[in-house]
């Protein structure tokens, strides 16, 4: 399979992924965030930084690597505060040092959270 140049994979990767209704990130094999979509953006993240930072427990389970080493889609199914998550590490066909990771339920999880949050808010108020 031919080579592909980062832009042309940051290209590729916003034409799939940027109305994905999920944070979807573009990284690198050094945990680094080369792109997101506009999701992932709004929602706070950053671009060129580290994927793996912050509370440790939410990267148990992480798939990067032996996605990479093996260049199959992995997946976990996972459980928090009562809403089911299925995240995903997919491996780049054509750039073996890139994967894109989404966790599908994650958005429920956050809308979750912030209308609770608006309750409490407006319970104290």
């Amino acid at each position: 399979m031919e080579a592909f140049t980062r832009e042309e994979i940051v290209r590729a990767f916003h034409m799939m992924w940027d109305n994905y209704p999920e944070m979807v990130r573009l990284i690198d094999r050094h945990f680094n965030v080369i792109a997101g979509n506009p999701l992932y953006l709004r929602m706070g993240g950053q671009e060129g930084v580290r994927c793996n930072t912050g509370d440790p427990s939410f990267h148990r389970g992480c798939q990067a690597m032996n996605a990479l080493k093996t260049q199959e889609t992995k997946s976990i199914s996972s459980e928090i505060g009562g809403t089911a998550m299925e995240s995903f590490w997919v491996p780049v066909a054509g750039a073996p040092d890139y994967y894109v990771h989404y966790t599908n339920g994650l958005s429920a999880f956050a809308a979750a959270q912030a209308a609770a949050a608006a309750r409490d808010a407006a319970e104290d108020g």
